[in-house]
């Protein structure tokens, strides 16, 4: 015997359903949502709405209404010569009531240093991902749920690492170019094309919407040092929002001047950002950390000091190695992680060692997002 959703009674109120269900949940269901949402009014293969708001007055009303025996809601519109009709499935999923009811749930696994010890939760072979949909899918939920995924035995021929990504979307193209060599350069125009150690940061931080996603090909990695550093932003906002909530605060309000005076562009990029961005839910969105861009702080002067105390236990937790996950790239590897949320560095190398060539991809987080959407809903 199946417990199947139905409508047990929809009642008409001054602008909106009220609609009673069999499991005791009571929906509100606004006019003038249900007939721009209408279901007949999607176009049937570039999937938009068809539908013109415009076309109604706000003042829209049901001239008739009725359940029927399979709990569809059947709307005969005043207005336009339309009746709508809504299976109980489509009223249930997209009930604004229940999602407004729920208490938040963040998708996120949050991790701190003790992921060194299982990190084949977040390693998948290249294979996986190339022969089949299934291999894509969990390497999209291993960089969307933990933001960080290890790719092994991928080839090492330069620029070998594309077909691998492309798997999942097209790149973010910067001006670093696709592929973007990391590589010890003379007169380098970005610390990481130098050997030495990077605090642990985000790239492109004076961007508007930085890259959501990075993708770091290793090709050889023979040289001395160089050892990768990962660290999960999301968690130390976490702490500082529990242990240092006004700290946080600032973190969260104060903009923060970042400025990229790249000598190979004629440009100079600015921005004024907070360094923790959340979302609608209040959950974490985007860390904007990296000490090599953060410029000169111009901030409110009564606002100064407690900024700074903010900032620096802030940088100080960010590189804490109770939080750090430490780990030695090798050729065939793809550190792939949200460029939004895990902040990494390395340890300095020495060239003289040895090669180490890293090629790097951007993405944005949207084509991770939605692909991950697809393959998840394809699997229902």
């Amino acid at each position: 015997m199946t417990n199947k959703l139905s409508i047990l009674e929809a009642k008409k109120d001054n602008r909106d359903f009220i609609v009673e269900w069999n499991d005791g949940h009571i929906s509100q269901f606004n006019y003038l949502w249900l007939r721009d949402n209408c279901p007949s009014e999607i176009h049937p293969t570039a999937r938009e709405r068809t539908f013109n708001l415009l076309t109604v007055s706000e003042n829209i009303q049901p001239e008739n209404f009725s359940v029927d025996g399979d709990s569809n809601l059947k709307v005969k519109w005043n207005e336009g010569d339309h009746t709508s009709e809504f299976s109980a499935e489509w009223l249930r999923e997209n009930c604004y009531t229940l999602k407004n009811s729920t208490p938040y749930k963040s998708p996120y696994t949050l991790w701190n240093s003790t992921l060194t010890k299982s990190l084949d939760k977040i390693r998948i072979s290249c294979e996986e991902i190339m022969d089949s949909d299934e291999g894509v899918l969990k390497y999209l939920q291993q960089l969307h749920y933990y933001g960080f995924s290890l790719v092994e035995n991928a080839p090492v021929e330069k620029n070998s690492g594309a077909a691998v990504i492309e798997r999942i979307s097209h790149f973010r193209e910067t001006f670093f170019e696709t592929p973007f060599e990391v590589i010890n350069i003379p007169n380098p125009n970005n610390s990481a094309y130098t050997s030495l150690g990077l605090r642990n940061h985000l790239d492109l931080p004076y961007y508007e919407i930085p890259p959501g996603y990075q993708f770091l090909h290793c090709l050889v990695n023979d040289a001395t040092g160089g050892d990768s550093t990962a660290i999960d932003g999301f968690k130390v906002a976490e702490h500082m929002k529990k242990e240092f909530p006004e700290f946080f605060d600032v973190l969260t309000g104060v903009p923060v001047k970042f400025v990229n005076r790249d000598y190979t562009q004629n440009t100079t990029r600015i921005l004024h950002a907070p360094l923790i961005l959340l979302d609608k839910d209040n959950d974490f969105n985007l860390i904007r950390f990296s000490i090599a861009y953060m410029s000169i702080m111009d901030c409110a002067p009564n606002k100064m000091d407690l900024f700074y105390r903010a900032y620096r236990k802030f940088a100080e937790l960010l590189h804490d190695d109770y939080f750090t996950v430490k780990f030695r790239l090798k050729a065939g590897d793809i550190f792939s992680f949200n460029n939004l949320r895990l902040l990494h560095g390395r340890t300095e190398f020495d060239p003289n060692s040895g090669h180490r060539h890293l090629q790097g991809y951007y993405m944005d987080r949207d084509e991770i997002k939605g692909r991950l959407n697809y393959l998840e809903q394809k699997q229902v």
